[in-house]
Order: structure tokens, then sequence, then C-alpha cells
């Protein structure tokens, strides 16, 4: 069972994941706006938070930004068009996934639980790779003394690259590996994920040192 923040200002909308998800187990607590969740999450914080894009007030691309500048708790959102710019706006945010409106619960759920696994499988043990050392309990990177902070999604594309230094991983691999997925449109997740990544380890994110790019394939970890 997950301790579920919910914001969406659609009452019917709202309503219905309340009680679908509750009877899938989670505890949910749900908001109509942003303002308030935000609130929410400075006195007491959830275990994942689903986000609507769009919101009145503060939308959901912005809660999200708001979210990352204090916690990397999970994100997923909720969007009425999945293959426009709120998309990739939302994962280049911060967001761990996203699931398309009308909402289907079961997917809901499986994302849920897909992105709390992530969180689960990165709770031990240190990875130390040169300079790079990675914290998987406190959820922290650290390059040459520097310390990082990286969502549960980031660190877990980050450990399977580091995985396997020096190998190609191609953009359905990682999918199937940190997000449970299979569709391949789904691969803008890949890239604004690693897009963050190196915002946050590399000195010049378009000149990277780690994380390369393999056109029409996928990524490498090289370290220098």
């Amino acid at each position: 069972m997950a301790g579920i923040l919910l914001v969406e200002d659609d009452p019917s909308v709202r309503t219905g994941l309340e009680l679908a998800l509750a009877r899938q187990g989670h505890s949910v607590t749900s908001y109509a706006s942003g303002e308030e969740a935000l609130d929410h999450i400075r006195s007491r914080r959830p275990e994942i938070v689903i986000l609507d894009v769009m919101l009145p007030g503060i939308d959901g691309v912005e809660v999200c930004r708001r979210i990352r500048k204090m916690d990397q708790l999970p994100v997923i959102l909720l969007t009425a068009r999945g293959d426009d710019l709120d998309v990739v706006v939302g994962l280049e945010a911060g967001a761990d996934d996203y699931v398309v409106k009308p909402v289907e619960p079961r997917v809901l759920d499986a994302r849920i639980r897909a992105v709390l696994r992530r969180v689960e499988s990165v709770a031990s043990d240190r990875i130390t790779f040169g300079d790079l050392v990675v914290d998987r309990g406190a959820l922290k990177v650290s390059l040459a003394g520097r310390e990082i902070h990286l969502t549960p999604t980031e660190l877990r594309l980050l450990l399977e690259l580091v995985r396997h230094p020096g190998q190609v991983l191609n953009r359905r691999y990682l999918l199937r590996a940190v997000w449970d997925h299979t569709h391949v449109a789904d691969s803008r997740l890949v890239d604004a994920c690693v897009q963050r990544v190196r915002a946050k380890i590399e000195s010049v994110p378009a000149e990277p040192d780690f994380i390369h790019t393999v056109r029409g394939f996928g990524y490498r970890f090289s370290p220098p």
C-alpha cells in the first residue's frame, strides 16, 4: 500500500481515481490545486505524487518543478495529450512517468507500483566508479567529492548505465529496465531522464564525459 498524494482539479475524475486507488489498497490524500499540494508536502511527505498537468493557478509542470527543488519523491503526471509538448516539458521538469487521460485505474496502479519498485531497488549499498560514488540508500551521488541529489528514477537510470560500462544500451532496453515500459513511443522518458542526469553530473552537459549518446541507438556510460 502506498501513501499517494493525488492532485486533480476535476471533482469527478479526482473522486473516481481516489476510489479506484483505494480499492487497489492505496491510501490517498487529494487536492484540487497545486498550492494545497505543495503545502501538504512541506508538512507531511507522501510516498508518491500523482499530478494533473492542467491545474488552475500553478499548473502541474510548475508544481513538479517546485517539488524537485525541495524533494526527490516520485511524481507521475496525468496528461490529456500524450504526444505533445506537455509530456516533454513535464519530464524535463523532473516527472518520473506519465499516464494519458482518460486514466485506466489498473494502468495507473501498475505505473505507481513500477515507480515505487525503483525506490525500493535503490534502497541500500554504494557503488563506486572512479570519482563517481552512488549512495543508493540516501539517493545521492557524489562526483569528486561534490554531492548531487537524484530522483529514484534518475538514480535507477544511472545505475543501469554504470552496471554496463562501455556498453551501448538502447532505449527499448532502458525503458524495460528502468520504467517497466515496452512501448517504443515512450522513449522520450529515456531521453528526458538522461538530460536531467547529465545536467546534474556533467560539468558541460552538451559535451558529456560520462553518459554518451550513440545516435540512432541509445546511450553508453564511458567515464573519462
